[in-house]
């Protein structure tokens, strides 16, 4: 039969051998992900065959839509006798590109995954515009390099293999069919008419009203193996497609006038006519104190990394500061990226799933912690370690009450140590006589560091300088990064200005540490938030907290009066019922003893219980789940209303 056919034999082999190599890439990814899973399924033999098997069904989707156009062509060729190498080579080509880009694909997921715990998606076109840092990045983790080895190995193989194949279906194709006889034409016609169906049903993925989503893949209420079925190139062409659609370039989880008028009542707001419907006059009383505020944004800081929430021995500054300044022990953050960190903490309002505010040629206006003090006579500093063109940083932060952005072209070459610029250390050395310049003016100062370590490619100086007591890298940079928080407030302390200053240090987002636990793993949100100064009472505060909060709150604490336009609360003053916060494609909300995720892409709820010291327990809905729902769906959804509609300024 196949050596009759060719054409089948050619189509088939090539199929095969692309899910045969997409399933062994799937082995790579679940051995690099092993360990996130929790104990309870680590070991199930069934729960992860048919992850394995629902992945092998997302890549005969990914594999019938490469095959489709090739499976044409071929057939014409055949029934009008035209098989040679102008026809095979063209095809041959145009399979080795397609797979090239599934493979390039597949690999970049694992990294991806481990750093994220989310399927690569269209997230990913934020660093488009950074060809140069995104290749620093890549090729500067030396973890990374299994990973570029594989996608060259499986290029190679793949691209022998269709060679071979290609000869084979030229001799055979010769050999056995020569100038097609009429019955032949009419047999290649009827068999290519019914592959034809088969790719395109494959291709759909099911049977039913509607074709097959990223959804199919969830079948538990482990987040990895739910993951590990779902083919990273599918995803990655799904999500970018679904953010083109004209119904999706909206967030749409409510009626926008419902979800303004609850927001309303959660935050006891009003509205302020000609501003927005969540506009407010603050008026703290008293003078303003005039002190200078630090804000150290760190980079990647999961609370469970630090000692005094997570129990490690990673972060001994950290963990002193947190014992002497005011500690939120339950603040999360936005988003899982460091656009969303910048934008909550520095203008309070929420970031909306994926989507970078801070980019875009139109610069949007908003007000914020940088531009209510700029109005009232303070100097406004953001440094950085990298470009400030990054993630449009410059244009972002000056357009919005930043008066000097310092970045990686204000910093001598021979300290510029990769693509993402210079290290913490020698980010706060350069840090500290530029704020005794400033200080010296007679004006106080709003200066904001943003970090960098703790971010891969890592890197550390010589070991005569800084040596950790871990030798596992990802531990050892978080110890470095400490380090750097220590010294630079040595070093202030001895700085004239430091009695007057209160120092905010928080995480611009979190990471992956320890197992997946629920669908939203909390590690990526729950982050560190200090407030240390002279004059502010030690107290671990255990209430609710969120990177939107941390504006209003400093300027409550300055006493300084403004018209606030944001979804920030002052803490000190104010209390959240929960918190809500989002990672790409996923948002949550949590009480002390309710978790809800919602998925849009995949369109799944997941409830969950919470205990103490335990990791949450799958549940059914309930009304407590519910309350959780509307709150995060109310938040996100005025979110995208305000936004839109241009009322993100205070006057």
């Amino acid at each position: 039969m196949m050596k009759k056919y060719p054409l089948l034999r050619y189509l088939l082999g090539v199929h095969a051998t692309t899910l045969a190599m997409m399933s062994v890439l799937r082995i790579l990814f679940f051995a690099a992900v092993r360990s996130q899973l929790t104990d309870d399924v680590r070991g199930d033999v069934m729960l992860t065959a048919t992850a394995f098997v629902r992945g092998l069904w997302f890549d005969n989707v990914v594999a019938c839509y490469i095959m489709l156009l090739p499976l044409v062509v071929l057939s014409v060729a055949g029934i009008i006798g035209q098989t040679g190498k102008c026809v095979v080579r063209p095809v041959g080509i145009f399979l080795g590109v397609m797979y090239t880009l599934v493979w390039t694909a597949t690999t970049a997921n694992i990294p991806y995954f481990v750093y994220f715990t989310k399927t690569l998606n269209s997230s990913i076109w934020n660093w488009a515009g950074y060809g140069g840092t995104t290749l620093g990045m890549m090729f500067g983790e030396t973890s990374y390099y299994l990973y570029i080895a594989a996608f060259a190995v499986w290029t190679a193989v793949f691209a022998w293999l269709l060679r071979r194949y290609g000869q084979c279906l030229r001799h055979s194709w010769e050999e056995s069919m020569g100038s097609p006889t009429l019955r032949q034409r009419l047999i290649l016609g009827a068999g290519s008419i019914v592959l034809v169906g088969l790719c395109l049903f494959g291709i759909r993925g099911r049977v039913g009203y509607n074709p097959i989503k990223v959804s199919a893949a969830y079948f538990c209420n482990n987040p990895i193996l739910n993951q590990l079925g779902v083919n990273p190139m599918f995803c990655l062409l799904q999500s970018t497609l679904d953010d083109r659609r004209p119904e999706n370039q909206r967030l749409h989880l409510m009626d926008e006038g419902e979800a303004v008028r609850e927001v309303q009542a959660y935050l006891s707001r009003k509205g302020m006519e000609g501003i927005s419907p969540i506009a407010r006059e603050v008026k703290p009383g008293g003078e303003a104190t005039g002190q200078n505020v630090v804000v150290i944004l760190m980079e990647s800081m999961s609370a469970n990394l630090t000692g005094y929430m997570g129990g490690t021995t990673l972060t001994p500054h950290l963990d002193a500061l947190a014992r002497e300044g005011h500690s939120f022990t339950n603040c999360y953050s936005a988003g899982n990226h460091t656009n969303h960190g910048l934008y909550a903490t520095l203008y309070s309002f929420p970031s909306i799933l994926k989507r970078n505010a801070m980019k875009g040629s139109a610069i949007p206006r908003y007000d914020g912690l940088a531009s209510v003090l700029h109005e009232a006579g303070y100097q406004t500093l953001f440094f950085m370690t990298h470009e400030t063109q990054y993630d449009n940083m410059n244009a972002f932060l000056r357009t919005n009450g930043y008066d000097e952005v310092y970045g990686q072209e204000d910093y001598p070459r021979e300290r510029i140590a990769n693509h993402f610029g210079v290290p913490d250390d020698y980010l706060f050395e350069y840090v500290l006589p530029v704020l005794r310049e400033r200080a010296a003016a007679g004006k106080p100062f709003l200066a904001t560091l943003l970090t960098i370590s703790n971010h891969p490619p890592y890197v550390m100086p010589d070991a005569s300088v800084f040596s950790p007591r871990s030798s596992v890298p990802e531990e050892g940079i978080v110890e470095y990064a400490d380090w750097c928080i220590g010294r630079f407030m040595g070093a202030a302390s001895k700085e004239a200005w430091y009695d007057n200053t209160i120092f905010v240090l928080l995480g611009d987002h979190g990471k992956m540490v320890g197992q997946a636990d629920c669908e939203l793993p909390a590690s990526y949100n729950h982050i560190p938030l200090i407030i240390y100064g002279r004059g502010v009472e030690p107290c671990e505060d255990k209430r609710w907290a969120g990177q939107v909060d941390v504006a209003p709150t400093i300027l409550g604490m300055l006493r300084q009066s403004y018209t606030q336009n944001n979804f920030g609360i002052d803490l000190l003053r104010e209390e959240r019922p929960c918190i809500f916060y989002s990672a790409d494609n996923t948002v949550a909300a949590r009480d002390e003893q309710h978790l809800y995720v919602y998925n849009p892409d995949a369109e799944r709820e997941f409830c969950y219980a919470l205990e103490p010291d335990q990791a949450p327990q799958p549940s059914e809905m309930s009304e407590a789940h519910k309350a959780l729902r509307s709150y995060v769906f109310a938040m996100l959804q005025s979110t995208e209303a305000i936004v839109r509609e241009g009322k993100t300024r205070m006057q």
